[in-house]
């Protein structure tokens, strides 16, 4: 699910919708059928029902995509945090970003439920933000991935 080409650290983003077109590009990179267009603007749909930004600076954008062949994500850590209209109004600086196939509604609900699960996790976080570069934040999320079970 999670490639690690598909990882970038201390992203230069001033904005979420730059975030966003940032992730949607990460995700379309290798995955025929996936436009990134397409993508950035199926983010900012399910963005304008309401914030994907769970709080303590972590935003889990999502979205079912009918050229979506299997789950595909993308992790980013942000260089300044990011107003992402979070749940608790504070900046994001964690992205994971998430596309699964359109028909993946109970999937998708499982990943989503996981991954807010994960991420909830302060020691997590915590290691994720303290990654000097991509590689490691790649193997910190597969292990804590891992130890729940299958790898992303």
């Amino acid at each position: 699910m999670l490639a690690p080409h598909r990882v970038r650290r201390a992203c230069d983003c001033a904005s979420k919708k730059r975030l966003l077109e940032v992730v949607a590009g990460l995700i379309a990179d290798g995955s025929p059928g996936l436009d990134e267009n397409r993508l950035c603007e199926s983010f900012n749909t399910r963005e304008r029902l309401g914030s994907t930004g769970i709080g303590e600076g972590i935003a889990i954008p999502h979205c079912r995509f009918k050229d979506c062949r299997t789950a595909t994500a993308a992790l980013v850590t942000v260089e300044r945090p990011i107003d992402f209209a979070a749940i608790d109004d504070r900046p994001v600086d964690i992205v994971f970003a998430l596309v699964v196939p359109e028909e993946a509604a109970e999937a998708h609900l499982q990943l989503l439920a996981r991954l807010a699960g994960l991420f909830s996790d302060h020691a997590f976080c915590a290691r994720l933000r303290a990654c000097r570069d991509a590689a490691q934040m790649h193997h910190c999320l597969g292990a804590a991935w891992e130890h729940g079970a299958a790898a992303p």
